[in-house]
């Protein structure tokens, strides 16, 4: 037991207050000319017998600590208020009905006036609220939490340089004080986040309603998602993980358990304004990933992977990769969950992108008549390098390959490459496919919509079936043919423009382009026949050909993939040539030498 005496003036005590472990030996008169509730107890319990007055009163606001500033203000002796003992204060006086009635200047108006000047500075107000959770039912009867929620949210919404409000950077230790407000001025941070650190400070249910009530005064959702996602940084250590965060004052809470972090997980991410793209895709997916390694509830993930999906388009490839966290890990990546991502993705933007009619011209570029399908081509590409990067996992079923490849409509893929290049990773990956397996999966790209140097990849490629190599190879030879024939369509009416010009009096003097363009019109073709020639000798050769090593060194040679160094193929590729040329006559053939 702690004895407590608030003043030595040689009488005797004739009350005793017991506050939890403390006693308080005390007169009955400077406590009967304050409180009407001690008034009250002390009338009640004191006797005439003379014997000391004793009673208990454990459940005061602010417990002995403020019940002792409370005694000295009785006594007439002069008492510090400051921000952080306000509230208690102020319940405490309430509690033990300290108004006007019982004095002039009394306890309850004091304080009252004082949380009034509190509420005018941003820093103060902070010291308030958080001490509210000290005595919360009695500062919620007496309004005290509305109040100082109401002040913050209208600061936090104005601009902190119109007033003279010393915000932000505010240390644990007190503030100088002057008549119990804080004067220090501290830098003005930049920026619309300069209030973040300030309220990171309250506990949970304090947060969750003075961001309501920013949200409410109109606070950009933007700014109110940054905020929700640095809380979330201060308390949950996964948050930070993969992040070049340095900034001390993000310092995680070791001692927060795994279940007080998953409920803070669930509670944040109900806040997050539902606006596309005021969170970023990067930090949902990295909301995701702590919510799987926590065992958030279905709903909360189900929640993310909605939001992530919306915005799919704006995520990049190191987010998707978020580990499996199943209790039966099969694969190194969760594949299901981007699936789902997936899925949400196209529900948005696919019935947009049916009406967009896209284009796909011969050399593979997409035209896009509107925003949804540029996302939906963003997204594809963004599918085409996850793919690649868990196409080595051997674990990776083909079912599960195919059905996220093909999430995407194949019109989405300007060029096939990126789908190419996982197919074939994945290929080399799992060495162990049937021929029939290996079909299926290269159904999965489009061989006409692969570039030059996929092409000539491709076409080289030993892991891929003979049907897709002869695929490409035919679809190069068409596209090559294609090119030869624009070109010599161009030059045909560049000849007949150069005839007109000549006929109207414009022909240039200079007759060297004219016979330098009859030449190269001859040698294209030249070209075009034997290109045509080897066609057809292709087709002949392919009827033949089997699968056993042979038949595959004749397609390779015949093809064109000779070694340069056979000295004997070379001066029969240059008789080839000279009598060709001299089979034909201006690009037609020479029936006197047939």
């Amino acid at each position: 037991m702690f004895y407590f005496r608030v003043c030595s003036t040689g009488l005797p005590s004739d009350v005793t207050v017991e506050v939890g472990e403390i006693s308080f030996f005390l007169h009955k008169f400077p406590l009967l000319s304050r409180s009407g509730l001690l008034k009250k107890l002390i009338e009640e319990l004191s006797g005439d017998d003379g014997y000391v007055c004793t009673f208990q009163l454990h459940d005061i606001p602010g417990g002995a600590k403020t019940f002792e500033l409370i005694a000295k203000f009785c006594y007439g002796l002069k008492i510090d208020i400051t921000p952080l003992n306000v509230v208690s204060l102020r319940c405490a006086a309430e509690y033990l009905e300290m108004t006007e009635n019982y004095g002039e200047g009394n306890l309850v108006s004091q304080t009252e006036a004082f949380l009034n000047e509190v509420f005018s500075t941003w820093p103060d107000s902070i010291k308030a609220l958080e001490t509210c959770e000290e005595v919360l039912p009695f500062a919620e009867d007496l309004h005290v939490v509305s109040r100082c929620i109401d002040s913050l949210a209208m600061k936090a919404c104005s601009d902190p340089s119109l007033f003279k409000w010393p915000v932000g950077g505010r240390k644990s230790q007190d503030n100088a004080m002057a008549n119990g407000i804080s004067t220090e001025i501290k830098p003005q941070p930049q920026g619309d986040n300069w209030w973040y650190y300030d309220v990171s400070l309250l506990s949970l249910p304090l947060f969750k309603r003075l961001i309501l009530a920013i949200e409410s005064k109109g606070m950009k959702p933007e700014s109110v998602a940054g905020c929700l996602i640095y809380y979330l940084r201060r308390f949950l250590p996964l948050m930070n993980r993969q992040s070049s965060f340095k900034d001390k004052s993000h310092a995680t809470i070791p001692t927060t358990s795994e279940a007080d972090q998953r409920a803070l997980l669930e509670e944040i991410v109900e806040l997050l304004p539902n606006k596309r793209g005021v969170t970023s895709s990067k930090h949902l997916l990295r909301l995701l990933r702590t919510a799987m390694i926590l065992r958030a509830s279905p709903s909360c993930k189900e929640n993310l992977e909605k939001r992530v999906g919306a915005q799919l388009d704006q995520a990049v490839l190191v987010d998707l990769l978020i580990p499996n966290m199943g209790y039966s890990v099969e694969t190194l990546y969760d594949v299901d969950c981007i699936h789902r991502i997936l899925d949400h993705f196209m529900s948005i933007y696919l019935p947009a992108s049916v009406t967009a009619s896209p284009l796909i011209l011969e050399e593979g570029t997409l035209i896009a008549a509107n925003d949804p399908l540029t996302s939906m081509t963003m997204v594809a590409s963004l599918l085409d390098g996850y793919l690649a990067e868990v196409a080595s996992d051997a674990n990776l079923s083909l079912s599960k390959f195919q059905a996220l490849a093909v999430a995407v409509p194949d019109y989405s893929r300007p060029l096939d490459d990126g789908i190419y290049h996982a197919v074939d990773i994945y290929l080399k990956a799992h060495p162990w496919l049937t021929d029939t397996e290996r079909e299926q999966l290269c159904r999965l790209m489009n061989c006409q919509k692969l570039s030059i140097e996929a092409s000539t990849h491709a076409a080289q490629n030993e892991r891929l079936p003979l049907r897709v190599i002869v695929q490409v190879l035919f679809f190069e030879q068409l596209r090559l043919r294609t090119s030869i024939s624009g070109w010599f369509f161009v030059s045909d009416n560049l000849a007949n423009s150069q005839d007109q010009s000549g006929n109207l009096g414009l022909h240039r003097s200079d007759g060297n382009h004219q016979l330098d363009s009859a030449g190269g019109t001859d040698n294209v073709r030249e070209r075009l026949l034997q290109i045509e020639k080897e066609c057809s000798e292709i087709r002949n050769e392919l009827q033949k050909l089997t699968k056993t090593k042979r038949s595959w060194n004749i397609f390779s040679r015949r093809f064109g993939f000779r070694r340069k160094t056979d000295s004997s193929s070379s001066k029969e590729s240059n008789s080839t040539n000279a009598k060709t040329q001299s089979s034909t006559v201006n690009g037609k053939p020479n029936r006197e030498s047939s």
